[in-house]
């Protein structure tokens, strides 16, 4: 239902915009998408729904995730299931006890180039700015406890090619490019016995894409709807799960393996889609 929306309401701005070629003639120019321009987007950032995700264990610390964590007397401990959002409750009963993820608000600054030759523009943009997404996934195990992970985007850095079509001062877009972001993680458990050690760098290479429209409004200010797509490679976070102050029973350190185990996510990618509107000083 949320993508309904935010599809009807960016096709509600496209018509809007496109529907008035009287106000698009007010600011004609041989090339008004042309040169250097600074400016701010702003708007609401949805997360896909990570159906199955779940949490992988490596029990005997190889490096291979996969493993079953049993109790001393052989059963599954995690056999209480997963969720794929955050909780507090420790048991998950007919899907109860699990939040969905949570969107939120995005807000970027930037600053671009265009090169316009006729209706043709194709310009660079780099943006920086931030998401107020978080993304969750829970375990729930027999003891009952849950253990939930999370990221989320402390920053992200983008630059990216942009080409598009301009007729009169109406330009659409699509734009590509690379990101650069801060991702933060986070592990908490209403297990308090065993003691938790958190691993793995924050900072993430990724991509993006989508297009948008764009409308002058006086011959230096420019204003319009874009969507964006965004994906990072987020597979390096890990927990390790050591006896603290457990029995030498507890499933994390049975013998042999007495160490400890390593947790990590099911869902190795951290996507998430924008639609924002977009306002523009040029030069």
């Amino acid at each position: 239902m949320r993508t309904s929306l935010y599809a009807g309401l960016a096709g509600a701005v496209i018509l809007g915009l496109t529907a008035s070629p009287a106000f698009a003639q007010e600011t004609t120019e041989d090339a008004p998408f042309n040169g250097l321009y600074v400016g701010a987007a702003g708007g609401y950032d949805v997360q896909r729904n990570d159906a199955g995700s779940s949490i992988l264990f490596d029990r005997n610390l190889d490096g291979r995730f996969g493993d079953a964590v049993t109790t001393a007397a052989g059963a599954n401990a995690f056999s209480s299931g997963f969720c794929n959002g955050a909780t507090t409750a420790t048991t998950l009963t007919g899907g109860r006890g699990c939040r969905k993820d949570k969107d939120g608000a995005a807000y970027y600054g930037r600053v671009g180039m265009d090169t316009q030759r006729g209706n043709i523009v194709v310009g660079v943009v780099g943006e920086f700015g931030k998401s107020e997404i978080t993304d969750s996934v829970t375990a729930f195990s027999t003891t009952p406890a849950s253990y939930v992970m999370t990221r989320s985007v402390d920053w992200e850095a983008s630059i990216r090619g942009r080409a598009g079509y301009a007729v009169n001062t109406t330009l659409f877009y699509g734009t590509f490019g690379a990101g650069y972001a801060k991702i933060d993680r986070d592990f908490y458990s209403t297990n308090t016995g065993n003691a938790y050690q958190q691993s793995g760098k924050r900072q993430q290479f990724g991509i993006l894409g989508g297009g948008g429209i764009e409308q002058k409004v006086t011959p230096n200010i420019s204003v319009g709807m874009e969507y964006m797509f965004h994906q990072y490679q987020d597979d390096d976070f890990r927990v390790r799960v050591t006896q603290g102050t457990q029995p030498a029973t507890n499933p994390f350190v049975l013998a042999p393996n007495t160490t400890g185990t390593d947790f990590r996510r099911s869902d190795d990618k951290f996507r998430w889609h924008s639609l924002r509107a977009t306002a523009a000083f040029r030069f």
